[in-house]
């Protein structure tokens, strides 16, 4: 399926326009639309974010050799492989950049920059290749190694969003020996994937040419509101990576407290036991409110319920915020996403579907 050229660049995590809508303060907004570790920002960052504020007069360090030096140490790949920028975003631009693509392929439904970065890079040639609700939102990884014969690029996302469905280290590896066989770049976009650190791919990087993989810090570290991710990528590919990036692009803060995080491992171990928990009370109340979800390993859920566009515009009307996900390719507005939140607020927000569903069956 070929794309429009149209694409949204809507997201989740938008509570200042929901703040601005009901007049609160952003910090009353309940915002189940972006998947954020619910243990917030550890303390380890906490205090090295105070400390590095003294370094705020002086330019942050434009090779982000800490920060670096940390992804290293956590994955296993050489630093010289390892390049940071403000987020995973402004990553997947430069990526677009760098290779300057003529035709593309992206798995959706997916995060909408994959295909704005293509149209904003003048790629005219773009095809969607479907991953279906009857497989469960599970890639057919035949098909889509099929679908990579005459791209120059192609964007995968596993963890999935928004359908939370996780990939195989195997299944993936099988398509980047593919992408190498048909010389084709292929984007691996593992945001998630510290949910599920066993899956991911990115240590394989120095050994195939054609494999790029995007981390960010923004998602289990609750670092979003600082921006920080990292592309790993094959040594190739650092003169034309180089060549495009802004200088500057990741301030000390951001690189101090990624550092910082990185180290942690206690609050790694804390996030995991934590989220058992709550993932098992949110699929105990979906299913107590008869709302169908997919199975998640991470931390969030894609759920379908053809009375999601009632939840979601009365949910918002209490200053709770979930995300619509009709703008994804392929979904439209029975599905929603949300977050797994600190246990208060799940309570709060079955609570407040309770009220919804028992006010509409009246």
């Amino acid at each position: 399926m070929a794309s429009d050229g149209h694409c949204s660049p809507r997201h989740g995590g938008d509570i200042y326009g929901l703040a601005s809508v009901r007049r609160v303060n952003e910090r009353k907004v309940l915002d189940f639309s972006a998947s954020i570790n619910p243990l917030g920002i550890s303390k380890k960052v906490k205090a090295e974010v105070r400390k590095a504020l003294k370094y705020l007069p002086a330019y942050p360090d434009p090779s982000c050799a800490l920060l670096r030096r940390r992804l290293s140490l956590k994955t296993g790949v050489p630093q010289g492989n390892i390049m940071c920028g403000n987020g995973s975003t402004e990553l997947i631009y430069l990526i677009v950049r760098a290779i300057k693509p003529a035709k593309a392929l992206i798995a959706t439904p997916a995060f909408s920059e994959y295909e704005r970065a293509l149209i904003v890079g003048g790629v005219k040639d773009i095809t969607l290749f479907p991953i279906e609700e009857k497989d469960n939102f599970q890639l057919n990884i035949g098909g889509f190694i099929k679908a990579m014969e005459g791209a120059d690029i192609a964007f995968l996302s596993n963890p999935n969003t928004p359908s939370a469905t996780v990939i195989t280290r195997e299944d993936v590896l099988s398509i980047v020996r593919a992408a190498e066989r048909l010389n084709c770049y292929i984007v691996v976009d593992e945001a998630f994937v510290d949910f599920v650190p066993q899956e991911s791919v990115c240590g394989e990087v120095c050994a195939t040419t054609r494999l790029l993989v995007l981390r960010s810090l923004t998602k289990f570290y609750a670092l979003s509101g600082l921006r920080l991710g990292a592309v790993f990528f094959h040594e190739t590919l650092l003169p034309a990576l180089s060549a495009n990036k802004e200088p500057w692009s990741v301030n000390t803060l951001a690189q101090r407290a990624g550092a910082a995080a990185l180290a942690d491992k206690a609050y790694e171990a804390e996030t995991f036991k934590y989220l058992r928990k709550e993932k098992a009370y949110m699929e105990k109340m979906l299913k107590r409110h008869l709302i169908h979800y997919y199975q998640s390993k991470i931390n969030f859920y894609l759920i379908k319920d053809e009375r999601a566009p009632v939840l979601y515009a009365e949910l918002m009307k209490r200053g709770i915020l979930l995300r619509d996900c009709s703008n994804f390719t392929g979904l439209n507005g029975d599905y929603l996403r949300i977050a797994v939140k600190t246990h208060r607020e799940n309570a709060m927000l079955f609570k407040n579907i309770s009220l919804i569903l028992r006010k509409n069956n009246h």
